[in-house]
């Protein structure tokens, strides 16, 4: 080990030499040595009387000082204590390997240490470690042959101090040039902003390498697990993340083909749990073998809600009235379009608290998710109405009343983004034969769980099993906002009987699934890939906003699948099982996959 004082066997000409016999060739005596006894009673022996001495001593020094006598008198016992402690002391640094107590007491006392010789030491390691095996075959080790030692007078040569490295600590790649290295060191000193390293390199991909060291530098944490290369860090600068240090991966299943309004689609979810895509995947089994799934676009809005302030109730509900009267909607909705040649104003809904006042704009937004767009617009009329009301205060672009990444009631109404309804009919030998139930069994427990059972809860547009699931898994594949799976997941789940309860109709209604096909991740290279997989990449040059509208029916259509599925499962008594099966970490993989 580098850094460790060795013995040296090598003859130093500057010193004399100590000439030893083969037999008396050893080491000097260790702490252990200290008593012709065995090492365990040796050191049970030392303990003990380290302890008890220490033990002793208290209680006489108590009652000295209750008794006020001077400390300095001693008696023959207390004189014996000492005595006894300073040794069993000393023989418990040595036991420690506290080296300065072993060579200047413990051990012969030699003149000097020797000094180091690298390629010795080398050679004395490697004789070392051939006698170190792996636990059980070490009763196969046998000592290597004696060998002759020449000991040389020794010199004190002190170690240089190491500095203490963290466990999880790793190493800058090779290519650290020294002038990485001054940036390094910069940015742990403080001096340099890590936010700046984009702008003063020029270099995303060496910018974030340079962070990640400076990073691990800085918390003496390891991110050796977390990738660095193989990404892009040019296409997310300004627009999806800043002061990357590497990225996530997140594995991608395929569940399907999905039979959708006449189309086969081959749906990509990323996630990490297990027996989602798999138990999507027997949904759209279901689905495909029925003649598919029919889904319909009720709306197609995004919205953003300023809040703005006036002295008066009455002073607010004017502009109430104005923005809501149809005679000002066409100079209302002109001064709102300027924003964008794809954005266009469809209404407003305005709502009153006290002397504040909240209005609600929805447009559409073609093939983009549409938040900065709307929000766009929406300053353009702020601006607007400041000539004929200024005496509005604006407190800000978003009052909450959108509403955006949070379940409210407002969006579960009225929706926001997508409106999408989409059903299937179910034979009822499919439901027998692929889901393992039946068709009542199916109806009774939807309508206990997802409608009874929900109203129990108090949910907020939560009428589903799982739709959550399949929307967070389809949003991260296809650089979705992952945020707004909040509102997007709002669902209500419909299973009913049909021809005298031989088939089963079942439906899901999703009033507000945000989504877009181009902007923020959706041009990433994965995002991308994925989107093309299902042919919506990028904007519908024919027809703006088609491909926003189909991803949205496939999100529904999915979600579709993964309902009919969760619920066979719950009402067979799978689900437990499955779960034991698919998505345990101590699973036999081999096993699985035949």
């Amino acid at each position: 080990m580098e850094g460790t004082r060795r013995r040296s066997t090598k003859s130093i000409h500057d010193h004399k030499l100590v000439d030893h016999d083969e037999s008396s060739a050893v080491i000097g005596p260790k702490a252990s040595d200290a008593l012709p006894l065995p090492l365990y009673i040796t050191n049970a022996l030392f303990f003990t009387v380290f302890f008890s001495v220490v033990y002793f001593l208290l209680t006489r020094w108590r009652e000295k000082i209750r008794n006020s006598t001077p400390l300095h008198l001693l008696t023959l016992s207390e004189i014996a204590s000492i005595f006894a402690f300073i040794t069993s002391f000393i023989y418990m640094l040595g036991f420690f390997g506290i080296d300065f107590v072993q060579s200047l007491i413990l051990r012969p006392s030699p003149d000097v240490w020797a000094a180091h010789d690298d390629e010795e030491d080398e050679e004395d390691l490697l004789k070392e470690d051939a006698c170190i095996v792996p636990c059980g075959q070490a009763l196969d080790c046998t000592a290597p042959p004696p060998q002759k030692l020449t000991v040389d007078p020794i010199v004190v040569v002190p170690s240089p101090p190491l500095k203490p490295k963290a466990v999880d600590e790793v190493p800058f790649p090779t290519t650290l040039t020294e002038e990485d290295e001054e940036i390094i060191n910069s940015v742990v000193a403080g001096k340099t902003p890590s936010y700046s390293l984009e702008s003063k390199l020029g270099d995303c991909k060496r910018a974030a390498a340079i962070r990640r060291e400076a990073l691990q530098r800085i918390t003496s944490k390891s991110l050796s697990g977390l990738p660095l290369e193989g990404f892009d860090y040019e296409s997310i600068l300004g627009q999806c993340c800043e002061m990357p240090v590497g990225y996530v991966q997140i594995p991608v299943g395929i569940a399907g083909p999905l039979l959708l309004d006449g189309k086969e689609y081959s749906v990509p979810m990323a996630t990490t749990e297990g027996c989602l895509v798999a138990s999507t995947n027997r949904g759209c089994k279901a689905i495909h073998v029925c003649g598919g799934a029919t889904s319909v676009l009720l709306r197609d809005a995004m919205t953003r809600a300023p809040v703005v302030r006036f002295g008066t109730a009455k002073r607010a509900a004017q502009l109430k009235l104005y923005l809501e009267d149809p005679a000002n909607f066409e100079a209302v909705s002109t001064a709102f379009n300027k924003s964008s040649r794809f954005g266009r104003l469809q209404n407003i809904k305005c709502a009153l608290a006290g002397k504040n006042l909240y209005m609600r704009f929805s447009c559409s937004t073609g093939d983009a998710m549409g938040m900065n767009m709307v929000s766009k617009g929406v300053q353009n009329v702020l601006d607007f109405v400041q000539n004929d009301f200024p005496d509005m205060d604006v407190l800000g672009i978003s009052g909450n009343y959108c509403s955006d990444k949070k379940p409210a009631a407002v969006n579960w109404i009225e929706g926001r983004g997508k409106s999408v309804v989409c059903e299937a009919i179910i034979k009822g030998d499919v439901v027998r034969k692929v889901l393992k139930t039946n068709v009542n069994t199916l109806v009774e427990l939807n309508m206990l769980k997802n409608l009874t059972g929900s109203a129990m809860a108090g949910a907020l547009g939560g009428f589903n099993a799982h739709a959550s699931n399949i929307v967070s898994a389809i949003y991260i594949a296809t650089g979705q906002d992952p945020a707004q799976n909040v509102e997007s997941s709002h669902c209500i789940t419909m299973m009913e009987p049909l021809n005298g309860g031989e088939d089963l109709h079942v439906s899901v209604t999703m009033p507000s699934i945000e989504v877009g096909t181009v902007g923020g991740g959706t041009q990433l290279a994965s995002q991308s890939a994925c989107l093309n997989l299902l042919g919506v990449k990028g904007a519908c040059k024919e027809t703006p906003g088609a491909n926003a509208r189909l991803l949205a029916s496939i999100v529904a259509g999915s979600v579709l699948a993964g309902e009919l599925s969760l619920m066979s499962a719950i009402a067979a008594g799978q689900l437990v099982q499955s779960h034991m099966q698919y998505n345990r970490a101590n699973k036999d993989v081999a096993k699985v996959s035949s």
